[in-house]
């Protein structure tokens, strides 16, 4: 998966985000190991200890943590939390404004379930 370095979210929050895809598509599952803070800066040419930043939300979010000498490790029911997670801000940032402007547009559930099906259809 690639990094969005133009995102307009601090870089911290981008590999924040990214790590949590990574753990979200099971590129790295429950208790396996994540690339360590020299390898992602290395990589993306990042200040490490941007990384680390990035790397601390989800320590202190408890999807991950530290094995001594070992390096980071996807906690037990990481997946699980993120997927809430996402799902909470999925609603928020789409579904409510997606049903706020249907319903000053005077688009009702059927229609709007129409629309959405037909969207489907076409990707």
């Amino acid at each position: 998966m690639e990094l969005d370095m133009n995102s307009d979210k601090p870089l911290f929050v981008t590999i924040s985000r990214w790590l949590e895809d990574l753990i979200i598509t099971g590129v790295h599952g429950e208790e396996e190991q994540i690339p360590s803070t020299t390898d992602v800066s290395v990589t993306f040419k990042i200040n490490p200890a941007t990384v680390l930043k990035g790397v601390n939300m989800l320590v202190d979010a408890g999807l991950i943590y530290k094995k001594r000498g070992m390096g980071m490790f996807v906690a037990e029911g990481a997946r699980k939390k993120l997927l809430l997670k996402r799902r909470d801000e999925f609603l928020e940032e789409f579904v409510v404004p997606l049903m706020r402007e249907a319903k000053r547009l005077g688009i009702e559930v059927d229609e709007l379930k129409e629309m959405i099906g037909n969207v489907i259809l076409e990707m």
